[in-house]
């Protein structure tokens, strides 16, 4: 009887389903994006390490204890401290030195500007995790020498070569003849990376050194740092800032001028971000859905009133109140449930859409399907309840119009 009403009364199921549909496309859609945020930095942070430390002149996280200008004094992290890491870390299992600028690539005709330029040393497969597509990596001989040669990363490649096979060619790295020996496999389809390493080029420290200026405190240096098996990158992180402490000879009290950095001070950081846009997608979905739920239970009592003497013919044939309860109140949330799978399908299409046009790994969730119906049920049963209660208790005399006097 439910589903005969809602087909039989089409413009005005069609009014109804309106407002649910907008109120669950909003939050769902909102949730959507954010899932695939929220992934797409984890799978990132993940890619850095969670056994990795990072050593830097500048904090990842906000201190309210250091001022922007005092960190600018800081020295940049350097070979010293490399070294003294390196020989008196007893938790590392591998360090790396890291200087990165940012220049321009050529190759005949084509250019790449503002590409990042990563001079690492030889330790950098222990500590990072990139996979080689074409070619190979640096060779020892190659990091101990002073040739020139580069990786490239995927996008710079394209940008460079187009389709064609970059390795072997010879390019132009911030003005020195570079040999291209290999490069990096894709990280993300479209995805949130927090490394860019689609668009790095890795060189030889070496070979870095021919540009850039490792004694310039605004120069960009790093050094990574992994644990070993079973330590825990606090305990690494501690471990570091005693010997960076003692080699830059540190007083006791004096402020660490260095930030040990790690990858689940970004995760925490994202949480956050996350927790606040969440909060901002259900009060703009409650809004619309408020609205959608006003709308069905406006529609459900002029259905009861249409049908006053359907209900008092039904309780005269002995039909009980529960029965007429149920009845109206299966319409609305059907109405309800209705509204909220055509805000789904709107997702469903948006998001192959997303995936074509930008190649994006975006994908309607699970999670967010049952949430989305579990809603929609819910609002069908709040907006549906007083229509229904008020047609159950009719007294079935004056439903169908009798009158006695």
């Amino acid at each position: 009887m439910a589903v005969n009403s809602v087909v039989d009364n089409k413009l005005r199921t069609f009014l109804s389903l309106f407002g649910i549909t907008i109120g669950i496309f909003c939050i769902i859609s909102v949730f959507t994006v954010i899932d695939w945020m929220a992934k797409s930095i984890h799978d990132s942070i993940n890619q850095m390490g969670n056994n990795v430390i990072y050593v830097q002149k500048f904090p990842w996280s906000f201190n309210p204890n250091l001022k922007w200008w005092d960190i600018i004094k800081w020295p940049p992290v350097s070979l010293q401290d490399f070294q003294a890491i390196q020989t008196r870390s007893t938790k590392a299992e591998a360090a790396c030195f890291g200087a990165l600028k940012i220049d321009k690539i050529k190759y005949r005709n084509n250019v790449a500007n503002d590409v990042y330029i990563f001079a690492v040393t030889e330790e950098v497969e222990k500590v990072s995790n990139f996979e080689i597509e074409k070619g190979r990596f640096f060779s020892p001989f190659e990091f101990a020498s002073v040739t020139n040669d580069a990786v490239l990363g995927s996008v710079i490649a394209e940008r460079l070569f187009d389709k064609a096979d970059p390795v072997g060619k010879d390019i132009t790295v911030a003005g020195y003849k570079t040999k291209v020996i290999g490069v990096l496999k894709k990280e993300g389809q479209g995805g949130i990376s927090l490394s860019n390493i689609d668009e790095m080029t890795i060189i030889p420290l070496n070979f870095g050194k021919n540009f850039i200026n490792l004694r310039n405190r605004f120069s960009e240096t790093q050094m990574m740092v992994r644990a070993k098996p079973g330590i825990l990158a606090q305990e690494l992180s501690d471990e570091a800032t005693m010997i960076l402490r003692a080699s830059r000879r540190l007083r006791p009290g004096e402020e660490s001028n260095f930030s040990v950095n790690m990858a689940t001070m970004l995760s925490q950081g994202f949480d956050a971000v996350f927790k606040g846009i969440n909060i901002g997608g259900w009060i703009i979905g409650c809004f619309a859905i408020l609205v959608g739920g006003f709308g069905i239970a406006n529609i459900m009592f002029v259905s009861v009133r249409e049908r006053t003497n359907i209900i008092g013919i039904q309780k005269a044939l002995g039909a009980k109140r529960f029965f007429i309860l149920q009845q109206f109140l299966t319409e609305s949330v059907l109405l309800s449930l209705v509204g909220g799978i055509l805000g789904l399908f709107l997702i469903f299409i948006g998001t192959l859409c997303v995936n074509y046009l930008w190649d994006l790994n975006m994908h309607l969730t699970l999670a967010n399907v049952m949430l989305a119906l579990f809603v929609s049920g819910a609002i069908g049963i709040v907006a549906g309840y007083a229509p229904a209660y008020s047609a159950a208790k009719m007294n079935p005399v004056d439903a169908m119009g009798f009158s006695f006097g």
